[in-house]
């Protein structure tokens, strides 16, 4: 049995995967920018998730909110904080966006973006598309109100209903028509990173190239893949769409954990002439407070040298 399933063994499996990549004129061009240039260090709160008090808006045992995890980015000397809507206390008020925001400001750090998850595989005009809709508006108009420039949105999941992936690409596209209108309304990008259904870069750079919008793009993510025995080619496919760059401890080959290459990864992104921050973002099994200051200190010496 093959370790993994190539491109032409997927597009032979199926006849719906041809359909799916049935490429669209191209919409959102790669970005043109000037050359790379790192911002500095950013970090998830998703990191510090076994510490953080709450989880979709449920208190747990851990003690750090969010005013705690900026003081802990700003002792490890980072640049910047990237929010995750899971981890924000409730009710979530204006006057607390405002706190927060302040904070940051105080103790020198960019907010680089925000993350939700949503769901956008739905048909249009269905009781969850709409639920879905509310939430994002909901937190669009939080991370505008924190004044981060770009949001992280997903794709979804694909639902369990025996609906073919073309079908499924067709409602992300037509859902993102009116987010992105709204997101624009708002002066927030949207960034849709590959996670889920849309891991399979060709479906990811489908949806890419069927948006014809300035406000939208990628959120680059180190590891998120379907199994490949090159992350790095595939990762260099959506790089110059990249609005923001998240990288991980690990990458997968073949389908497996594999230490990432920094090195490798950042050269990626000075290739596609990526400005901006680059953000990391921790799930290992170790103490995220243990683990943390040792790989960023790996991290950190990596960037140097790609902006030597």
């Amino acid at each position: 049995m093959k370790p993994f399933l190539t491109r032409r063994d997927w597009l032979a499996h199926t006849a719906a995967g041809a359909a799916a990549l049935a490429t669209p004129g191209l919409a959102v061009e790669p970005f043109d920018r000037p050359r790379a240039h790192f911002s500095g260090l950013s970090m998830t709160t998703y990191s510090l998730k076994p510490h953080m008090k709450w989880w979709w808006g449920k208190p747990t045992k851990g003690k750090m909110d969010m005013f705690g995890f900026l003081e802990y980015c700003a002792e490890l000397g980072l640049d910047a904080a990237e929010l995750t809507s899971y981890f924000f206390r409730t009710p979530v008020e204006r006057p607390y966006l405002h706190a927060i925001k302040r904070r940051a400001h105080l103790l020198g750090l960019d907010i680089s973006g925000g993350a939700m998850s949503n769901d956008f595989t739905h048909a249009p005009g269905s009781a969850e598309t709409e639920r879905q809709m509310r939430y994002f508006r909901k937190w669009v108009d939080h991370f505008a109100d924190l004044g981060a420039p770009v949001v992280r949105i997903f794709a979804g999941k694909k639902p369990p209903r025996g609906v073919g992936d073309p079908q499924i690409l067709k409602h992300i596209v037509a859902n993102l028509e009116p987010a992105l209108a709204y997101a624009e309304k708002r002066g927030v990008m949207l960034g849709m990173e590959n996670h889920d259904f849309v891991k399979n870069i060709d479906y990811l750079l489908h949806v890419v190239r069927s948006i014809d919008s300035d406000w939208f793009g990628v959120i680059w993510d180190s590891a998120n893949l379907t199994p490949t025995p090159d992350p790095y080619a595939e990762l260099a496919r959506i790089a110059p769409y990249a609005v923001t760059a998240q990288l991980k401890v690990m990458t997968r080959v073949n389908g497996e954990d594999t230490p990432a290459d920094y090195d490798r990864l950042l050269r990626i992104l000075t290739k596609a002439r990526y400005r901006g921050y680059v953000v990391f973002e921790y799930e290992e099994k170790e103490d995220p407070l243990e683990a943390i200051p040792a790989h960023l200190r790996e991290l950190r010496a990596a960037v140097g040298r790609a902006s030597g």
